[in-house]
C-alpha cells in the first residue's frame, strides 16, 4: 500500500504537459478544481472526465499509474460517498430505523466519488508527475511575487512547500524499510483490531522521526555549504516565459471550462 502512494513523485518526460509553463499549470489546476466543483449532471461530469482523459493522454503518464495513485485514498472516497448516500433527502428506496437510501442520495454519492477521484488524478498529473520540484518552486514564487511588497517571505514559503513534497516519497520508502525490518524481527502490523494495529505502529514512529530529522539536518548543512541565502541575489538557469504551446492550452482550457459550466447551469 505504501508503494502506491505517489505524492511528490516527479516523472521526467518531454510530453506536452511536461513542457508547459509551471505557472500556467498551477493556475490551470486551480481552475480545474473550481470547474470540477461547479459541474452538475452527467453531461458536465462526462466533459470533465473527457478533459482529464485528454490531460492524461497528453502527459504520457499512463492510466494505470494514475489509477494507482487513487488507490490509497479509496477508503476515504468510499466513506465520503456512503455518508452522502445516507444523508440526502429525496425519493426513498430503502429505509431502516434512522437510515434511509434515496435515489438522490445514490446520485450524490456517485458524483462525490467521481469528483474526489478526478480531483486527485488531475492535480497529480498537472502538478506532481509532470512538474519538477525546482520548476514548481519557481512557479509558486513568481505567482506569489506581489506579496513580496508587504514583506511576505515568498521564496522561503515556496521552497518549504517544494521540499516537503520532494521528501514525501523518501519518507514513504524509509517507512517501508522500517516496517520490513520490524516484520523480520516478529512485529505484526496486519492482525488484530484497529487499536492493536495503531499500537503496533508506535515503535515504528521513533526511528522514522529520527531518520526524518537526520535528513533535515543533512539538507540544512548541504544548503549552508553551498552558500544558500534564499532569494537574495539568486539567479535562475531557466527564465519562465509563456510560449505558443501555453497560449494554445489557455484557449482549450477556456473552451472546456465554458462548456462544463454551461452544461452545469443549463442542464443540471
Amino acid at each position: 500500500m505504501l508503494k502506491d502512494i505517489s505524492l511528490g513523485q516527479y516523472i521526467p518526460g518531454t510530453s506536452v504537459i511536461h513542457r508547459m509553463d509551471p505557472r500556467l499549470k498551477i493556475v490551470l489546476t486551480l481552475a480545474y478544481i473550481v470547474v470540477l466543483f461547479m459541474a452538475k449532471g452527467p453531461l458536465s461530469y462526462g466533459l470533465v472526465l473527457l478533459t482529464l482523459g485528454l490531460i492524461i493522454v497528453l502527459s504520457r503518464i499512463g492510466v494505470r499509474f494514475v489509477l494507482r495513485s487513487v488507490r490509497p485514498l479509496l477508503f476515504i472516497i468510499l466513506f465520503t460517498a456512503v455518508l452522502n448516500m445516507f444523508h440526502v433527502d429525496g425519493d426513498v428506496l430503502w429505509s431502516w430505523w434512522i437510515l434511509k437510501i434515496t435515489r438522490q442520495g445514490i446520485e450524490t454519492a456517485i458524483y462525490m466519488a467521481l469528483r474526489i477521484a478526478m480531483l486527485i488524478s488531475g492535480t497529480f498529473v498537472l502538478l506532481n508527475y509532470t512538474t519538477s520540484p525546482i520548476m514548481l518552486t519557481d512557479g509558486i514564487e513568481q505567482l506569489l511575487g506581489p506579496l513580496k511588497r508587504i514583506h511576505v517571505p515568498v521564496h522561503e514559503l515556496a521552497m518549504m512547500m517544494t521540499i516537503a513534497l520532494r521528501f514525501i516519497p523518501t519518507l514513504i520508502e524509509e517507512t517501508d524499510k522500517i516496517m520490513s525490518a520490524q516484520k523480520a524481527r516478529g512485529a505484526d502490523f496486519e492482525t488484530g483490531n484497529v487499536i492493536r494495529r495503531a499500537k503496533a505502529l508506535i515503535p515504528m514512529l521513533v526511528p522514522l522521526f529520527v531518520s526524518a530529522f537526520r535528513r533535515a539536518d543533512e539538507l540544512a548543512v548541504a544548503m549552508e555549504c553551498r552558500c544558500y541565502r534564499g532569494s537574495e541575489g539568486r539567479t535562475r538557469l531557466r527564465t519562465l516565459k509563456l510560449q505558443g504551446l501555453d497560449y494554445v492550452a489557455i484557449a482549450i482550457a477556456a473552451v472546456l471550462a465554458a462548456g462544463i459550466i454551461t452544461l452545469g447551469v443549463v442542464l443540471p
